[in-house]
């Protein structure tokens, strides 16, 4: 559709999905509608079982996105995030959404503890 705003940037596709947001420092302008449809059709597409967003740049999560994330377990897809800020790390603390979903400091696309780095060879 002509004039569509892009919200995801899918840098890994399947079982494990691997996604960042495409304008990260502007996430307080996100339609959570939108994030929810784009979202749920990006899981039965690639059949994803885990969906791990690159919180890189992030530096703050609406609550309404907060919210919609901690949803997404309803859909049988395990959530983790990646590279939260100290903000957004201490916000997902003091409302125990860490308990929902998985927090880490790595890049989601290694199996070891390499930070996330743009523009990676990969």
């Amino acid at each position: 559709m002509a004039g569509q705003v892009k919200i995801f940037d899918i840098y890994k596709s399947g079982e494990l999905t691997v996604l960042g947001f495409d304008q990260p420092e502007r996430l307080d302008h996100v339609d959570v509608t939108k994030c929810r449809d784009e979202l749920t059709g990006l899981i039965p597409k690639y059949r994803c079982k885990t969906l791990a967003f690159d919180l890189t740049k992030v530096k703050l999560l609406p609550s309404g996105l907060l919210g919609l994330l901690a949803s997404l377990r309803k859909l049988g897809v395990a959530v983790h995030l990646y590279n939260p800020s100290n903000e957004v790390r201490s916000v997902l603390q003091i409302t125990k959404l860490d308990q929902l979903m998985q927090v880490h400091d790595l890049n989601p696309l290694s199996r070891t503890a390499e930070p996330v780095r743009k523009n990676a060879a990969g």
